[in-house]
């Protein structure tokens, strides 16, 4: 029999079809399966308006048959089948799609064809070393099988197929040390590719199953005797067919979203919250998004991978998709499903196109009117998903130069110092008494110090609230976002807080001018290690205490020491003294006695414990001990 060369391109062409576009060889399975389901559809389509096809909606299958012996898997379907010149045209010509061409003849919205006969069924001979097709079309009483070993070409003979429909025989490869075949030949394996990639495809993909059951009891058994079991054979249905995400949620349980959620992302906890959406007009699609009870153990590193599952019509073309969420919202999982968005010939890539930026843009929009809506409405919950989720929805404000912060600035909570309880930004700008300038926060490593800090004293002293961050991100965050409804956001330990009337500013600048000499000399004694020693107002009952000027914070370095390359940066400190206190009168006493030796001492105790107040390390722990021992003679 003569071997006919394919029409379209050359060896090399096929090995880049098999070798190069799919990325894992179990691919071919989806490709042949959305091939058969699409030869149904042809024909369920054909059944609308004829009624000579006489097959029922309820008698359409796609049949796996799997031969150790032979080493070979067959993919059977009973749809609209194929003519000789069908065979011809569509197998002959790599990437040649009947399923394209019959959608565009056939104008209907109802049509929703999955594969492209052509490229996808080439998918075939990564695993395969030969692959027959054996097809008879609907209205004819020849059969044809079609048949090739790969890149050398093609034969095309009469067959003898009683029904309607095509086979598509794998005979498959030998492992070898690189790649391992067997799989596709087992059936647990070959149940689970289908599970994978084609569970929801609309037609009952079947395959028989070995199964174990007790053989009947023989009649003179006595009561000595033991059970024994036996193998058979038993056709299942491997696929579930109508996906959760397509059902009205009015018709799904509680319990079937968290089975869902639970078995599909392998999670032992039921979700916090379950998001399900669709679209239908310029974009159609259906999404079912889950947000975690808790992050999984390797959210925060590399090797953790956002994105949503993305399906086209039932059938899974990326297991994660990361360009349907942005990475703030990267804790979201789930699905989404639309049979709109183009793809590329393999359709394990998509096409960088409107469809899927829009879906994007939807989806990000509904999750966050979610996690508003249960802000508003249950804090409870939403303080457990801030807990194991806010930092990835701060980072989300920082980066980009705060791209996104007008987005993600209402999702933000804080722990209130006054209020005792965590709250937004609205609830604090709310709650502000009249003539309240700024949104105060302290940022530290726990709410217990931070409560302490001498700043704090002043603040609430004042009858305003603080906000208290202990997170690293929490002031690059807050410092990104500048303002919040007109009102600026102000470090506690930075610059001048604005709770002083002009009076007592007046007062303290005229105070703090006559105490330069000994500020100057202070300066002198502690070498270097504060640009500034300034009176301050913001101390009440504490004597001194640490603040810094400039964009680098006295908390931002010690988050910016720990990370690589920012060793070396540094906040100008300046040590602040405070004017009624009687540690001020001391130190004004010694100067004006000359004894500068005094001054230098107190002036390096005051430093060390301001440090300690801010959860800084003292340079000598020893020598500091000394010199609080020598006071205590």
């Amino acid at each position: 029999m003569r071997v006919k060369q394919f029409k379209a391109e050359s060896k090399k062409l096929l090995d880049l079809m098999i070798n190069s576009i799919y990325t894992n060889k179990e691919i071919f399975l989806r490709e042949l399966i959305s091939n058969a389901s699409d030869a149904i559809d042809k024909l369920h389509f054909k059944g609308l308006t004829d009624e000579s096809v006489g097959i029922k909606d309820s008698d359409f299958r796609i049949l796996i048959t799997i031969d150790k012996e032979n080493r070979t898997l067959t993919v059977s379907d009973n749809g609209i089948g194929m003519t000789k010149d069908e065979l011809e045209n569509n197998l002959g010509t790599i990437a040649k799609s009947g399923s394209l061409d019959f959608k565009n003849e056939n104008k209907d919205d109802s049509i929703d064809i999955i594969g492209q006969f052509g490229v996808g069924f080439y998918s075939a001979f990564m695993v395969a070393s030969d692959v027959t097709v054996i097809s008879r079309a609907f209205g004819s009483d020849e059969s044809y099988k079609w048949e090739s070993k790969g890149a050398e070409g093609y034969t095309i003979e009469p067959a003898d197929k009683a029904e309607v429909g095509t086979d598509i025989i794998l005979k498959i490869k030998e492992d070898t040390e690189n790649d391992k075949y067997d799989a596709y030949i087992d059936e647990y394996g070959v149940s689970d590719i289908i599970k994978k990639y084609s569970d929801y495809v609309r037609y009952p993909i079947k395959m028989e199953r070995t199964k174990s059951r007790v053989k009947p009891r023989p009649e003179n058994a006595g009561d000595d005797y033991k059970d024994e079991y036996e193998s058979y054979k038993e056709l299942e249905t491997i696929n579930s067919m109508v996906p959760l995400w397509k059902r009205k949620k009015s018709e799904v349980k509680e319990e079937e979203y968290n089975d869902f959620y639970k078995s599909t992302f392998y999670d032992y906890e039921a979700p916090l919250k379950v998001i399900s959406t669709s679209s239908e007009g310029m974009i159609n699609y259906n999404a079912l998004m889950f947000i975690p009870s808790h992050a999984p153990f390797d959210f925060y590193s590399k090797e953790y991978k956002k994105g949503l599952a993305l399906y086209t019509s039932g059938v899974m073309i990326m297991e994660k998709c990361a360009d349907l969420i942005p990475d703030y919202f990267g804790f979201v999982r789930g699905i989404v499903d639309s049979s709109d968005l183009s793809l590329n010939i393999s359709r394990e890539i998509l096409q960088q196109d409107h469809q899927l930026k829009a879906i994007s843009k939807n989806l990000e929009k509904k999750i966050k009117n979610e996690l508003l809506a249960l802000k508003d409405n249950d804090r409870e919950k939403y303080e457990k998903f801030f807990k194991a989720f806010g930092r990835i929805i701060k980072f989300g404000v920082y980066s980009d130069y705060g791209m996104n912060k007008e987005k993600l600035q209402d999702l933000l909570i804080f722990y209130s110092a006054s209020q005792k309880k965590m709250i937004s930004l609205d609830e604090y700008v709310t709650s502000m008494p009249e003539g309240q300038k700024y949104i105060y926060f302290a940022a530290g490593d726990n709410i217990d110090r931070l409560s302490k800090l001498p700043a704090s004293d002043s603040v609430l002293g004042h009858g305003y609230d603080l906000l208290l961050c202990t997170e690293d991100i929490d002031e690059f965050c807050l410092q990104m976002l500048r303002v919040y409804k007109e009102k600026e956001f102000k470090n506690i330990n930075t610059g001048d807080l604005g709770l002083e009337t002009e009076k007592e500013k007046e007062e303290l600048k005229e105070e703090t001018d006559k105490s330069k000499d000994l500020f100057d000399e202070m300066k002198k004694a502690l070498n270097g290690k504060v640009a500034d020693i300034r009176l301050s107002s913001r101390l009440k009952e504490h004597p001194v205490c640490l603040s810094s000027e400039g964009p680098v914070s006295i908390e931002m370095e010690k988050v910016l020491k720990n990370m690589p390359g920012s060793e070396n940066v540094k906040s100008n400190k300046v040590l602040e003294i405070n004017a009624s206190h009687d540690i001020y009168k001391t130190l004004k006493d010694a100067f004006s006695e000359g004894n500068n030796e005094k001054v230098a001492k107190y002036s390096l105790l005051l430093y060390n414990q301001a440090l300690l107040i801010e959860g800084l390390p003292i340079e000598d722990p020893v020598e500091y001990a000394k010199a609080v021992c020598e006071l205590m003679k």
